[in-house]
């Protein structure tokens, strides 16, 4: 998992709420092994006017104009910003995915369903959660112009060239996007303690530990 600290983009903005995982990835394309080639199919029955499935070219596909991605301005949008309860639904790992492969760092909503929150860290892709008068700024701000925000993991901002948002985080999950963990990552680093308790397991058990 690559390390994350900073994120200097323009944002994409879709003024919804309650996107589930079903509208970020549809179902058909889980059949997949990987975890490349989703960012094609992000928000596939909004971004098409037609049906898909696995193996599509998707470049012949008819698309939807008014799809907000396919706007000009948001072309290198690495943060999205969009409405509360963002990722409910299933607990479909393939939308962090799909979000990372079409282009996408960190997501900026009011609130995000749990299961989806905790599988942005363990892929890599920054949620930030900002209340009130601080997703009020931002939406406001995109609605007039379309400005480079700056994220700061580290010190936790989200700032423009005209205010600083303050966001909170866990600090462990903010040390393991720090330092590019995944889970098996992050158990490794425990590996001699692990080693050690195994050793001290053996002399007091060891009809256990017998081949």
């Amino acid at each position: 998992m690559k390390k994350f600290k900073t994120i200097r983009s323009v944002l994409a903005y879709i003024d919804r709420k309650n996107i589930d995982t079903d509208a970020i990835i549809p179902k058909q394309y889980l059949k997949a092994v990987t975890k490349e080639g989703y960012g094609e199919t992000l928000f596939d029955d909004w971004r098409y006017l037609e049906p898909g499935k696995l193996g599509d070219n998707h470049d012949l596909r008819k698309k939807n104009p008014e799809f907000f991605l396919y706007n000009p301005k948001y072309k290198t949008a690495k943060i999205l910003v969009t409405g509360e309860n963002f990722g409910c639904g299933s607990s479909r790992e393939h939308a962090v995915w799909a979000l990372m492969d079409y282009g996408f760092d960190a997501v900026i909503a009011p609130s995000f369903a749990d299961i989806f929150y905790n599988n942005c860290f363990k892929n890599g892709l920054l949620p930030i959660i900002l209340k009130d008068n601080g997703i009020k700024k931002i939406v406001d701000d995109i609605k007039i112009r379309n400005a480079v925000y700056f994220i700061d993991l580290e010190n936790q901002i989200v700032s423009c060239d005209n205010f600083e948002i303050t966001f909170e985080i866990d600090q462990r999950r903010k040390k393991v996007l720090i330092e590019g963990l995944d889970d098996i990552s992050e158990t490794l680093k425990l590996s001699d303690k692990i080693k050690n308790y195994e050793k001290e397991k053996a002399t007091i058990t060891p009809w256990m530990f017998n081949d």
